[in-house]
């Protein structure tokens, strides 16, 4: 009875692992097919003997992005929407520039662990566990230096500097996604109620007006 319970909660573990992730391959590849009508979880293939080198290739990524903005950051991302030939096989990248004192503020990837390298420039970088604990794991990195941001969990980048910094970070999936915390929270169309997030972050209504009014 054990060993059936057993191999019962291995088959289960496996099978949410399998779900956790982009589908497996079933042919060498599957360019994405952005003009088909199919609805599926991803993108529908084209016929692979319509693959062309250009399904395979992006260039770019040696160019610095423009960091003026609010957060003095920019993501220049490589995935399934740049590269067609990257549907179904798990995988992007993205570069990160960031101005000095700039970042790339609280996210996370519902989709995706991202692992991230620094280039240039030194960031202070982080991400927090999930309910109840929330402990915040944090630190300073430098050039060559590399940290792992655990799927779906909020994690930040900080330029300690008073010069730029440059990061590449790969993530596992062919689309990642990202929500940006106060973007989602602050910026929904239509907006949260005031009153649900005065009482949400235990601040005045007006606190709140003067936030979403950023966005």
């Amino acid at each position: 009875m054990a060993s059936k319970f057993f191999l019962l909660a291995f088959l289960a573990l496996s099978a949410s692992h399998a779900l956790a992730s982009d589908p497996g391959q079933l042919q060498d590849f599957c360019v994405a097919d952005k003009t088909s009508q199919v609805f599926v979880n991803g993108f529908a293939c084209k016929d692979p003997k319509t693959a062309v080198i250009e399904d395979f290739y992006f260039s770019g990524l040696h160019m610095a992005g423009n960091t003026n903005n609010k957060q003095g950051s920019v993501v220049t991302a490589v995935n399934v929407a740049q590269i067609a030939g990257l549907n179904t096989l798990g995988v992007s990248l993205a570069r990160v520039d960031y101005a000095p004192y700039g970042q790339n503020p609280p996210h996370l990837h519902p989709r995706a662990t991202e692992i991230l390298a620094v280039l240039e420039g030194s960031l202070y970088v982080g991400f927090v566990t999930s309910n109840p604990e929330n402990k915040l794991f944090s630190k300073v990195l430098n050039k060559g230096d590399v940290f792992v941001f655990p799927q779906g969990l909020i994690h930040f980048q900080f330029n300690i500097g008073n010069n730029k910094a440059i990061a590449i970070a790969a993530l596992s999936s062919k689309n990642p996604g990202v929500i940006t915390i106060a973007n989602a929270v602050f910026g929904s169309k239509q907006s949260i109620s005031d009153d649900i997030l005065a009482k949400a972050f235990q601040v005045d209504k007006n606190i709140v007006d003067h936030i979403q009014a950023q966005f």
